[in-house]
């Protein structure tokens, strides 16, 4: 007799031992799901499976019966095996012989079946092809289980399999595979978000929701495909980059990410802490400082593609974590960098888009050399009327909140000519211009002006209103590199948590002697952005940082009746809400104390009466 998990004894009286009605349970609802029962894999207790059970939607419970069925008929839904494949869709159409025997995998993407033969589409890494199923080609003998039972009953859309057959072409002239044999490589447990397309067009539900997106770009990438594309370009930009500087002889090397002082900018840095060594340490915000040391070791130039973190707000076209290039050059100066920077952009531009004209958003931008080149405090007389060359703190605080600009005690000189020109003019500057010789006190790393000792000499690149590079004729002067680190460390002193530490062992490195050197960043999350055409940031990097997911709360369904109801007039009586629902007093009771504990809604009381509305 098998015994009966659900009592403590078997037919027949004899007593069962904990453990082994414990693994009973669990083998009993786990059959129920199609997967191996725990004492097999992972323990999982009895609660939290009912609670998966009761989440499911009827789609996934479904999936979870073909799984169990796939296995009863002795197939593995995620075998362990290599599988052979030899071509790609795109491989396949571009080298088609009628006949020529080939062997693909990807996933099942759309199917038409009319009985004993089908046509579907199989996506892989490089796109789609039609694939064409026929019940006596597949299964050659008289067990015609393979396309009855598992392809046609057993398998969804977004399976993956694997396929081995010949090419052909139909009658329309469409490249297809004949399909021969056919593995289950992997059965998908959820379905995935398709658009559908009605006769007239139109297409429904897509997914195309920001946060959705960025949240499952797994699901994103299978189901846009240009959302692919997009990162594809990425790849291809860096690899231009580097194709460039390692044809100039530079080397590419790699700086700590963990740092004892945040260096190299300004910005406010992620605080970590290494317990080993008891001390303090900063996710980089820059790797200048380590890259200049590199220099004064000897190396004529270096770059690295960098990670760093700045502690800062997120919006469209910041994400605390991104990709920085710098390149830093013995012997150079900032006029070589803008000379070297156009011959990059103009190179990357070609060989990313087939020119150097780039569309972004509503504007044709020519990356094609020369740029402009324009002085800062030119821009700033140029776009307010307002000559700031010869003003002080005070009168430039004075002046940005005449300009409307939201300013406050703690920024000094630096940072309000920096608010005022990011408020009043950068987004003048669509084509790619220089801005050039920024005032000393915006720029502490960077030498003094050749011809102007209250400058210096460094440049921002604008293009489409943003920033996207930042370049300097590096400061070399240890003596006066020390003093402007302790000028950083006033500002530090009167609030300005984004002012720069004193690094001690990168000023004893200049004191062992920097050539003459220029250096620059690109944020290559921004030239991703301008040469796929992205206005937002999210949309280049694979897992931008997000907000903590909200946890979908489950209700049971009195209390989405009532808070439905909610919906529609909030607040609303507590009388008239209840007598809207018809539910008993108890049901009634029950939800309403439902919602309440989970936050979902609250009763209040007034002259009036009791109220209810959704928090």
């Amino acid at each position: 007799m098998d015994p009966q998990p659900w009592s403590n004894t078997a037919k027949g009286g004899k007593k069962i031992e904990k453990m082994t009605r414990q693994k009973l349970i669990k083998t009993k609802w786990y059959s129920k799901i199609g997967i191996l029962p725990p004492f097999a894999r992972q323990s999982v207790s009895l609660p939290k499976l009912k609670l998966l059970m009761s989440t499911l939607s009827e789609q996934e419970l479904v999936r979870r019966e073909k799984l169990k069925a796939l296995r009863n008929l002795g197939i593995d839904p995620y075998p362990a095996a290599l599988f052979p494949v030899n071509h790609t869709s795109q491989t396949a159409k571009a080298n088609f012989e009628e006949g020529k025997h080939v062997i693909m995998a990807g996933r099942l993407m759309s199917r038409r079946i009319q009985g004993k033969a089908s046509f579907a589409e199989l996506q892989d890494s490089a796109g789609r092809i039609q694939v064409y199923f026929n019940r006596d080609e597949l299964c050659l003998g008289e067990d015609k289980t393979l396309y009855n039972e598992v392809y046609k009953k057993l398998l969804d859309i977004g399976d993956i399999i694997g396929i081995e057959g010949s090419l052909f072409t139909t009658q329309v002239g469409e490249p297809t595979v004949m399909v021969k044999q056919l593995t289950v490589l992997n059965k998908t447990l959820r379905p995935l978000p398709l658009p559908k397309t009605d006769a007239d067009g139109k297409i429904y539900d897509e997914f195309n929701d920001p946060e959705l997106r960025y949240r499952q770009r797994y699901v994103d990438l299978i189901v846009n495909p240009k959302v692919k594309d997009t990162f594809i370009k990425r790849t291809k930009i860096t690899n231009s980059i580097r194709d460039f500087f390692n044809q100039k002889g530079y080397l590419e090397v790699e700086t700590p990410v963990l740092q004892p002082i945040a260096g190299g900018a300004a910005a406010r840095p992620f605080v970590t802490h290494h317990n080993a060594l008891n001390i303090p340490l900063y996710l980089r915000i820059a790797n200048e400082l380590y890259l200049k040391r590199l220099i004064v070791g000897g190396f004529d130039g270096v770059y690295e593609f960098s990670k760093d973190f700045r502690n800062e707000g997120m919006d469209r076209t910041h994400n605390p974590e991104f990709t920085v290039m710098e390149l830093y050059v013995a012997y150079k100066d900032y006029f070589w960098m803008m000379e070297t920077t156009e011959a990059l952009l103009e190179k990357v531009a070609i060989e990313v888009t087939g020119k150097t004209t780039v569309r972004v958003g509503a504007h044709n931008i020519d990356f094609k050399a020369p740029y402009p080149r324009v002085p800062i405090l030119e821009a700033i007389k140029t776009h307010t009327g307002i000559d700031v060359a010869s003003m002080d703190e005070n009168q430039l605080r004075a002046a940005a909140k005449k300009l409307d600009i939201d300013v406050d005690d703690t920024m000094g000189e630096g940072k309000l000519i920096d608010a005022i020109f990011g408020e009043k003019c950068e987004h003048h500057y669509i084509q790619p211009t220089f801005i050039t010789d920024y005032p000393k006190s915006m720029s502490p790393l960077t030498k003094e002006h050749r011809s102007n000792p209250k400058l210096t000499e460094r440049f921002e690149l604008m293009v489409n209103g943003k920033e996207l590079a930042n370049a300097y004729s590096e400061l070399n002067d240890p003596l006066d590199q020390r003093q402007r680190f302790e000028e950083q460390l006033k500002l530090s002193e009167k609030g300005d948590d984004e002012a720069m530490f004193i690094d001690q062992d990168f000023l004893r490195a200049l004191e062992y002697g920097m050539p003459p050197t220029s250096g620059i960043g690109i944020g290559i999350d921004r030239l991703v952005m301008l040469m796929t055409n992205n206005s937002s940031i999210q949309e280049v990097l694979f897992f931008p940082q997000m907000k903590p997911e909200q946890k979908a709360i489950a209700l049971s369904e009195d209390e989405k009746l009532v808070f439905d109801l909610l919906k529609n007039q909030n607040p609303v009586a507590l009388n008239q809400l209840k007598d809207r629902t018809a539910l008993s007093n108890k049901k009634w009771d029950k939800a309403i104390k439902g919602l309440t504990t989970k936050k979902q809604a609250q009763v209040t009381k007034d002259d009036n009466g009791l109220w209810v509305s959704i928090l």
